[in-house]
């Protein structure tokens, strides 16, 4: 599912129009990029949740060449699906 499918299938679960739809997950998206920029954690009972996560930096190989390479420590999005969506799911 893209973002335009998302936008329909909102628009006719929630009984907005397309347009109200659009604007509600760019605010959705635009709220929780912002909440993760300053460390916050997103939780979304039933749901999941999104938090960041520090990777430590580390040693690895250029595939072509073998030699070895270092890759800078980085800050990643992770999110942890909660119990209610895995049991929907599995």
């Amino acid at each position: 599912m893209n973002k335009a499918q998302l936008i329909d299938a909102i628009s006719a679960n929630a009984d907005l129009t397309k347009a109200d739809a659009k604007k509600a997950l760019d605010a959705f998206i635009e709220t929780t990029t912002e909440a993760l920029k300053k460390g916050d954690r997103v939780a979304l009972v039933g749901f999941g949740s999104f938090s960041v996560s520090e990777r430590n930096a580390r040693t690895g190989r250029n595939p072509q060449t073998g030699q070895p390479i270092t890759i800078d420590a980085k800050k990643v999005v992770k999110f942890k699906p909660g119990s209610e969506l895995n049991d929907t799911v599995q």
